[in-house]
């Protein structure tokens, strides 16, 4: 596979290509200049010194944010206007998975910080662990934009050694010699800044995995919203009046990224073990969903927003029938159509791969599941006495065919 990626979420501004586990050419540069007057010179420069063809890129790969405001909408124009004249997709890649990806191997926590101003970092918590191809790299908290002494309390509770990235050391390092009381380093000068070589490796790690989007439907993640945005809601709310609620709520909206439907993977198992553990009695751990994503008969999904795991389910099949073991969605994101969309996009799977019929079991108790199948199609077709425990209920059989 051939991955064309770019990252303009920092004062850096990165481009390079890469091939399958081969990179074949990087730009990178940090000086003060809008990326509106680096990242199409520094293309073209890589397009002719290796001599590159754009038709033969199979997708664009680029930093989704958080980051400068600036910097990511000059990115995702490049990358939707890349993606429309050769009619590949986006593949959008987490600013701060890219920036964790520079530590790849290492033994430590990884913990990003971008400055995000207001006294606040854009951060999350990274570790790497042994996986079948290299190291698989597990997120341990999700990107989020909080204060500097917020994220040194996490890392103090989780007592292990980290290792800080990002152009927020600077800004925060006397901060971190006075609140951290785990061992922690800092990024070299070679790796301490955003890299589309990064997010090259990482584009094609997540286009196998399903998270590739059409470029029409690609927005950057912002985290949170822009300073002009905030300062025009503040005046609408001084103003009062309908007219200015109905323009926040549609910033808002505008700010949101889409929803992902895309194969579960080691690294999301501990999440999804998690959202067990909340929504069920009798939870799958995280041992189970390890052994099943392992076999040849099954297929399992998550859905992520943000970096940020809402949901998950899976399959098992034979003879061309489905069993669906495992539904479960994040309880603050309920009835928002994750699990609907979620199983919509299992059964298209299978569709695709000759599965013509489903089954699932649920507890004659559970409405809301009940309701969701239905509205997808499936029928009741008997009862299960005393299937399930603590407590014991009976289960409803639904079958789609």
């Amino acid at each position: 596979m051939k991955i064309l990626a770019l990252d303009s979420s920092g004062l850096v501004a990165s481009v390079a290509l890469a091939q399958d586990d081969t990179l074949i050419a990087e730009y990178t540069v940090q000086y003060k200049k809008t990326h509106s007057q680096t990242l199409f010179p520094m293309l073209e420069e890589i397009r002719n010194m290796v001599e590159l063809d754009l038709s033969t890129v199979d997708a664009i790969a680029v930093a989704s944010g958080p980051g400068s405001f600036t910097g990511l909408r000059i990115g995702s124009a490049t990358a939707k206007g890349l993606a429309f004249a050769l009619d590949r997709p986006v593949v959008p890649v987490p600013t701060l998975d890219g920036l964790a990806y520079q530590m790849y191997g290492t033994d430590a926590l990884v913990c990003p910080i971008m400055d995000a101003r207001r006294n606040q970092v854009y951060t999350g918590i990274y570790a790497f662990a042994d996986g079948e191809n290299g190291y698989d790299m597990n997120v341990i908290k999700a990107g989020c934009a909080l204060s500097f002494d917020e994220i040194a309390q996490e890392l103090n509770r989780i007592g292990r050694k980290v290792i800080f990235i990002g152009d927020g050391i600077p800004v925060f390092r006397e901060r971190m010699k006075e609140l951290l009381r785990t061992p922690y380093s800092l990024a070299p000068a070679h790796r301490n800044r955003q890299s589309a070589a990064c997010i090259a490796a990482l584009g094609i790690r997540y286009y196998a995995q399903g998270r590739a989007v059409n470029g029409a439907g690609y927005v950057p993640e912002y985290l949170r919203l822009s300073q002009a945005e905030r300062e025009r809601q503040e005046e609408e709310k001084r103003r009062g009046g309908a007219e200015g609620g109905r323009q926040e709520r549609e910033t808002a909206a505008q700010g949101t990224a889409p929803v992902l439907y895309r194969r579960m993977t080691p690294a999301d198992v501990p999440a999804v073990s998690r959202l067990e553990e909340e929504a069920f009695s009798m939870p799958w751990s995280a041992n189970d969903f390890l052994e099943m994503i392992g076999k040849e008969n099954a297929r399992y999904y998550v859905a992520e927003q943000n970096g940020r795991i809402l949901g998950g389910c899976g399959v098992l099949t034979a003879a061309g029938e489905g069993n669906i073991t495992n539904v479960v969605v994040a309880p603050e994101t309920r009835n928002q159509g994750i699990g609907t969309a979620m199983l919509a996009h299992l059964m298209e799977e299978g569709r695709k791969e000759g599965l013509t019929a489903y089954t699932l079991e649920v507890r004659v108790s559970n409405a809301a599941a009940i309701h969701v199948y239905e509205k997808l199609g499936f029928v009741s077709e008997g009862i299960r006495p005393g299937f399930y425990e603590k407590p014991a209920e009976d289960a409803m059989i639904f079958w789609k065919r």
